[in-house]
């Protein structure tokens, strides 16, 4: 097998006279070799380039199409034509221990085109193969053996125990930087210990100061329920950061907050939980290039590379002797390498993907590079809507639309509405819609249908409006067909902050907390008739403890009542009070007991 040292590099030195023999331009094959394969792994890694798709012909035989692909070494693999093979044919089957078995590929070299040499005279070989020509081989392993693809680095991930006990570990993980106003995945790992362990059962809140869950707030409810794995499963949890940087931001759960059940016997849960997850101006893509390019090069050449690329999982049905092909599957297998060749193709399929602004095809290829613009005050807005008119409706009487949301959200919004009907129009040659804006009755040669007076009355802070309609003459139409456009109106600055506190407001959701001494405490903020928003907060006397910008209070070395402000950072005039109620640890569980 070929060597997988590839450093240091060394090359040949030529200068007038020198003797060159079979090792000088072995070392020069070698140089030249080892320099494309370090490029190959570190540029591209391992994968699929292109092709190599595996498909069932029969339930025991399979064909692999051609391709190319590198491995973990660095060396090309060119599969030049389809391969078909009976998968009882292909090396490793019968070492296999399982149901379930994974079809790789390695680079295999051989000698060939042997030709007569003269100094084999002297050992009593007379042929030298003369060339060594690149192949390939086909192989099957247990998908049990084969290593996950690409684990994260140990510097990308935070992580902290819930909860340790002898039957049960439960740890979570996410992580370590998120981006402002990004969503990092959190997941909860239960680990069983030992096999007579009874079903777990865990429920906590996890204190979430920098983030918020699916529900927008910040306590992120966990409830693992008659859990009894195997040997471990993992639960999913989305979190989704602020948009303002917490440098020292935590998960936090109090000890005595963790309920553990095991076989339905209590557990006590020793210690609390704290996980270090902080929120970084820095976008995901600068993230995920640190953590990529975080390991240095004696790193990943400890981890080293494997020699051979994955191509697909295959499920068997085995019997004493024989057995069928059941399935094939390429998902979670196979890795694939992304080449400056494949980007146009990629580009052209990822519009059936990705939403684009509108327009044609066309109109968004050029406009690809160019910032979208803003949509900026006024907007406006257009709709039908049908006011019925009762078999009683006479000149005089007064029907009325439902609410109608003209989607144009709360503010100062002008709203129109007219009798819309369809007449010949002479120049156009055809029936043609029109609408009537005030007045009707200054057109009485093409009369709409019913001839009314109206009127618009617009909920400003509800986002909506109601049309009264009262009729000038009577009509016996059924409904009123009217046309209505929206108009938002920009409004002065002070009106627009007025309307914008206007029945907002935040309340601490434990506005006084007892604590001991140098202990630690998030203050929840529940808010109302507004959404989620960044939030300051600040001691309003010396020397009263400390509290981070996540909201994270810790009490000081004295015993005293101390008050938190809290603030909304863009409306500092929306604000409540906490209460921190500091005793010593001693009179606390004097006060328990």
């Amino acid at each position: 097998m070929e060597s997988n040292q590839l450093l240091p590099f060394e090359r040949n030195r030529y200068y007038v006279g020198k003797l060159l023999t079979s090792a000088d331009f072995q070392a020069e094959q070698t140089y030249n070799s080892h320099k494309r394969r370090f490029l190959n792994e570190m540029m591209f890694g391992s994968g699929i380039v292109c092709g190599l798709g595996v498909y069932s012909l029969d339930d025991l035989s399979i064909m692999v199409d051609s391709g190319v692909a590198v491995d973990g070494c660095g060396r090309e693999i060119a599969l030049e034509n389809p391969a078909v093979r009976k998968l009882s044919a292909v090396d490793g089957f019968e070492t296999l221990e399982s149901e379930l078995a994974v079809l790789c590929l390695r680079r295999r070299e051989e000698s060939v085109h042997p030709v007569y040499t003269v100094q084999g005279q002297n050992s009593g070989e007379n042929y030298e193969c003369n060339r060594v020509r690149e192949g390939w081989q086909l192989f099957l392993q247990d998908r049990e053996s084969l290593p996950p693809l690409c684990p994260p680095e140990p510097e990308f991930l935070a992580s902290a125990v819930l909860y340790a006990g002898e039957e049960y570990t439960v740890t979570c993980a996410m992580p370590a930087q998120s981006a402002c106003g990004a969503s990092a995945r959190l997941e909860i790992t239960v680990r069983r210990l030992r096999e007579d362990a009874g079903p777990l059962t865990l429920k906590t809140v996890l204190q979430t100061p920098a983030f918020t869950d699916e529900t927008g707030g910040h306590e992120l409810a966990v409830e693992l329920r008659e859990l009894c794995p195997e040997t471990e499963t993992v639960y999913t949890r989305w979190l989704t950061a602020q948009t303002a940087p917490a440098p020292e931001s935590v998960l936090l759960a109090a000890a005595e907050s963790i309920e553990v059940q095991v076989g339905g016997e209590t557990r006590t849960a020793k210690d609390g939980f704290a996980l270090r997850a902080v929120v970084t101006e820095a976008d995901t893509t600068e993230i995920l290039d640190q953590a990529v390019s975080s390991a240095s090069l004696e790193l990943r050449n400890a981890s080293g590379g494997q020699d051979f690329v994955p191509l697909a999982e295959i499920a068997l049905q085995r019997t004493r002797n024989a057995y069928l092909i059941e399935e094939i599957r390429t998902a979670g297998v196979r890795q694939y390498i992304r080449t400056p060749a494949s980007a146009p193709l990629r580009e052209e399929l990822e519009r059936w993907f990705r939403q684009e602004p509108g327009g044609s095809a066309d109109c968004m290829r050029q406009d690809v590079h160019r910032p979208l613009e803003r949509i900026v005050e006024p907007v406006y807005a257009t709709g039908i809507c049908d006011i019925p008119l009762g078999p009683d409706m006479r000149r005089g009487r007064i029907a009325y639309s439902d609410e109608i949301v003209h989607g144009l959200g709360p503010g100062i919004v002008y709203v129109s509405a007219g009798p819309e009907y369809l007449a010949e129009d002479p120049k156009l040659g055809t029936t043609a819609r029109n609408t009537i804006y005030g007045n009707a009755g200054l057109f009485p040669q093409e009369p709409p249908p019913a001839a009314a007076e109206i009127a618009v009355k617009v909920m400003n802070d509800r986002g909506s409006f109601v049309i009264a309609a009262r009729l000038l003459e009577d009509s016996n139409q059924v409904v009123l067909p009217l046309r209505w456009t929206a108009i938002s109106l920009p409004g002065g600055e002070e009106e627009n902050k007025v309307q914008k506190l206007t029945g907002k407001s935040i309340a601490v959701i434990q506005p006084t907390v007892v604590m001991a001494t140098r202990s630690s405490h998030y203050f929840n903020v529940r808010f109302n008739n507004m959404d989620p928003c960044t939030l300051t907060y600040e001691l309003t006397e010396k020397d009263s403890g400390e509290i981070t910008s996540d909201g994270i209070y810790t009490a000081p070395g004295r015993e005293g009542v101390f008050e938190v402000r809290i603030s909304c950072a863009e409306y500092p005039l929306i604000s409540t009070y906490a209460y921190a109620v500091v005793k010593k640890r001693d009179a606390l569980q004097e006060g328990e007991t």
